[in-house]
């Protein structure tokens, strides 16, 4: 398979390094956000962070688990699509703009009716002519869920999508980051998950507790006591397998990059669609070597890193392969 090919800069080949470094040491401007709240059709609502360029492009960002629109990886990336003449709509999944929804739910990797309402109110606006999609991690695998459920029916305007770090198999991901190896993210994850339900007990007592938390090991825990039975599904395993984008990838009808790293701790087995990638002639995967999670780092004289490169490559000829160093 051709790929554009990535090489990490001298010592910087470590997955741990490069999904830790950024977060500590990356300097990114905050970018002049302009913040718009919307509701959703349940009486919730969601808060957008807008960059615009006045330009006719937008891509609309989506962050990971427990990220948000002020993350170093999201921020970059708006910096690197502006720079490229797209405006850019970084929006914040319920519970992580800095106050808590209004309702029990919380977000979810299979919240892309969340991701739907976002997109009709930017065609609304009707001012834009192409729109592209690019998540992170769990923002990625909504991207990619979405598509496939919208198939044929997807809206003309979106041109494309890039997800990455993506854990397209959430049972695999969840197991692997359940091991002794990844047991600082795991503690990190369930610690700020710890704050969300914390602050959902403060506004609706009695319907969420907390108690015997400190008894939650990994996601299997977390999801079997709150994500499952807060939205709809059966269980923990049931949330896994209705959530995966995996599952869907044959159904994307719009360019679809892909981009994980072969040393991401996050990620194992099925979560490299090699099969669905050669299937469908729609989806890019790419794996580089190195890469970490939401890493790729490279130090370029315009501050951005792989990835965002990349991805500007891709969504202004989205599906035009490569084949050379970059």
């Amino acid at each position: 398979m051709n790929q554009l090919i990535y090489k990490p800069p001298l010592f910087f080949s470590n997955g741990h390094i490069q999904t830790i470094y950024p977060s500590i040491f990356r300097k990114i401007p905050r970018p002049s956000y302009i913040r718009e709240r919307i509701d959703t059709p349940d009486n919730d609502f969601l808060d957008l962070d807008w960059s615009y360029t006045g330009k006719k492009r937008l891509a609309v960002i989506s962050h990971g688990l427990e990220g948000n629109s002020e993350r170093k990886y999201v921020m970059a990336m708006v910096k690197a699509v502006n720079s490229n003449g797209w405006d850019a709509l970084a929006w914040n999944c319920r519970t992580c703009s800095g106050e808590p929804n209004r309702l029990l739910r919380m977000y979810h990797n299979g919240a892309t009716d969340d991701l739907d309402t976002v997109i009709k109110h930017a065609e609304g606006m009707k001012k834009y002519e192409n729109i592209t999609l690019i998540g992170f991690s769990l923002g990625g695998n909504l991207n990619l869920l979405y598509l496939g459920e919208k198939g044929r029916e997807i809206s003309p305007l979106i041109s494309s999508a890039v997800a990455i770090s993506v854990p397209c198999d959430l049972e695999a991901s969840s197991y692997e980051l359940a091991k002794f190896k990844n047991r600082l993210y795991m503690k990190r994850f369930l610690s700020l998950l710890h704050k969300k339900v914390r602050a959902k007990m403060n506004i609706m007592p009695g319907l969420i507790d907390d108690k015997n938390y400190h008894l939650l090991k990994n996601f299997k825990d977390f999801d079997n006591r709150y994500t499952a039975p807060i939205h709809g599904f059966r269980d923990a395993e049931d949330y896994w397998h209705k959530c995966s984008s995996l599952r869907l990838l044959h159904k994307i009808k719009v360019p679809a990059l892909i981009i994980n790293a072969m040393n991401d701790p996050f990620l194992t087995g099925k979560c490299y669609p090699y099969e669905e990638s050669l299937k469908n002639k729609n989806i890019t995967l790419e794996i580089p070597d190195s890469g970490g999670h939401v890493g790729f780092i490279y130090f370029k004289g315009d501050g951005q890193y792989w990835s965002e490169s990349r991805t500007l490559i891709f969504i202004e000829k989205p599906g035009e392969k490569f084949t050379q160093n970059f």
